[in-house]
């Protein structure tokens, strides 16, 4: 069986929703044109292409509800999207056997309240967040209740990264071009979100806090002798905030050994070489498939078959391809069978 970790969905009724607030509709073009974003039917053909075991795990595409909706908007949103969410595993449990919640994060209150309906009432077994909110780091006091409902509860968080051209590559200019907000801005933004987690001390804290970094843990991974030689051992000498001299001596462990507890997905559109780097730093424990569906330049199956094929040719043993393709994935969300009931 082969459980992909990371695929993006925009159910019809929630999408038709999330539309509504939508103020550039000229932004949505891409979402658009992809069919299996939005078109189950699409989607079940063009999954069948990879046979019976292949199932994917669902997660809301972006763009983040909080991003969409105010705060007094998000929490139906979000319930909207989780409630779509459910009735497709429900419609079609031999396809879709789980799917992560969707919370409004810029009503973090709620989104604790969302937390605990979309567990306990919709049977969701795990939970996604992005890289910031509306530009607030993860690791502010107002999202601690979020991740520690998640870490009580021993959920998975899936970590999607969000940044767009506004983003821009150099102060002088008032956008990104050529698209590096995307290519090199987002695994940015999750590696950022890693360092902000691990130094404010969001694993001591949260000790039972599990979190899903998209694109096999971005930077990280070939940024490993930066992070522990370069930065982490030398922390403070570049700053003169006197905080930061005692800071990394408050933490429980080394740095390097928080950024290891990561999980990290396969979805690097067919990088066979990120694949085996990603797989020595986090190891086989943490890495589970994912492929990023739909967005390929075929709409949805290319980075299905360009990671099979990536992992199919690892030299690896069988009970580590096991592990990747479906077994660390299974006890991440406790999945022990090949569909989950509502409730």
């Amino acid at each position: 069986m082969k459980l992909d970790a990371f695929s993006h969905i925009l159910p019809r009724r929630y999408f038709e929703e999330m539309q509504k607030f939508v103020t550039d509709p000229g932004s949505l073009k891409r979402w658009l044109e992809l069919d299996a974003l939005h078109d189950v039917e699409a989607r079940l053909e063009m999954m069948d292409e990879f046979g019976p075991d292949y199932q994917q795990i669902l997660t809301l595409s972006s763009p983040p509800i909080e991003l969409l909706a105010p705060p007094e908007a998000s929490p139906g949103l979000a319930r909207l999207a989780n409630e779509c969410m459910r009735e497709l595993c429900d419609r079609y449990p031999e396809r879709f056997p789980a799917f992560v919640a969707s919370l409004p994060m810029n009503a973090p209150e709620s989104a604790v309240r969302e937390i605990d309906h979309a567990v306990d009432v919709l049977g969701a077994r795990g939970v996604q967040v992005f890289t910031n909110v509306n530009g607030e780091a993860l690791d502010s006091p107002r999202f601690a209740p979020v991740f520690g409902a998640a870490s009580d509860r021993e959920l998975g968080v899936w970590m999607h990264p969000t940044r767009s051209a506004a983003a821009a590559d150099y102060r002088t200019e008032t956008t990104s071009r050529f698209e590096i907000w995307w290519a090199f801005g987002w695994p940015y933004e999750t590696s950022a979100a890693m360092a902000r987690m691990v130094f404010s001390g969001m694993f001591d804290r949260h000790p039972g806090l599990r979190v899903v970094t998209h694109h096999m843990g971005a930077m990280i991974p070939s940024m490993e002798g930066r992070i522990r030689l370069g930065w982490a051992d030398q922390f403070g000498s570049r700053t003169d905030d006197p905080e930061y001299a005692s800071l990394v001596s408050r933490l429980e462990r080394e740095p390097i050994e928080y950024f290891r507890d990561f999980y990290a997905d396969t979805a690097l559109s067919g990088s066979a070489i990120g694949t085996r780097a990603g797989l020595e730093f986090f190891g086989s424990e943490r890495v589970v498939f994912a492929s990023d569906c739909p967005f390929d330049p075929e709409g949805g199956p290319m980075y299905i078959r360009e990671m099979i094929k990536v992992i199919d040719e690892l030299d690896i043993s069988e009970e580590v391809r096991h592990r990747i393709y479906e077994g660390n994935v299974r006890d991440l969300m406790r999945l022990h069978d090949h569909a989950v009931t509502q409730g």
